[in-house]
């Protein structure tokens, strides 16, 4: 398996949602949601549309749901950004016949990981990001914006469930000189 990178550049980041939005509303969601939430690609196409809403219709702020690997059950957080591209998506599609989030427009079956991939490359070829981009782009994305952003390597590497910081940093494509830019603010 090629080992892919992660989107560093929030440019290129927006120019993904904004050609993936104009091609396919479904494409532009699973993009979404894997940037915000690290799964991997195994596990967003399994989440089923009534997983992610409680018994008033409202969308849930965690999603729920059970490591494939291990079966350990895990949680991820539903930012504002995830709960309208659903919102947004579920409002196109007719949500009655729609079992899994990224269902198969020809079956009631959630598209392929080669189709996932397809998507998610074809997508960075179109708007000229050079380097190595598929599924596991999403989760990379999250995991290194996240540090960026003053998430600790220890709870990333809970996330991804990796036996080391080490492995976790090199997942992430984070190099010394990354660690060393990285800035945190408690702005107290």
């Amino acid at each position: 398996m090629e080992t892919v990178d992660a989107l560093r550049d929030l440019e290129q980041i927006n120019a993904m949602k904004n050609y993936l939005m104009e091609h396919s509303y479904r494409d532009y969601l699973l993009f979404v949601v894997g940037i915000n939430t690290g799964l991997r690609i195994s596990e967003l196409l399994l989440i089923k549309v009534k997983e992610l809403f409680n018994g008033d219709g409202e969308m849930k702020d965690f999603y729920h749901y059970s490591e494939l690997e291990s079966e350990k059950r895990k949680s991820v957080y539903l930012n504002k950004r995830v709960k309208e591209a659903v919102n947004s998506y579920l409002d196109q599609v007719n949500s009655e016949q729609q079992i899994y989030l990224f269902q198969s427009r020809k079956f009631k079956q959630p598209i392929t990981r080669q189709q996932a991939y397809r998507i998610i490359h074809d997508a960075a070829v179109k708007v000229g990001i050079e380097g190595k981009i598929g599924t596991n782009s999403l989760a990379k994305t999250f995991g290194y914006h996240a540090f960026k952003q003053g998430v600790s390597i220890a709870l990333l590497q809970k996330h991804f469930n990796h036996s080391t910081p080490s492995e976790t940093l090199k997942f992430l494509g984070i190099t010394k000189e990354d660690l060393i830019t990285t800035q945190i603010d408690v702005n107290l």
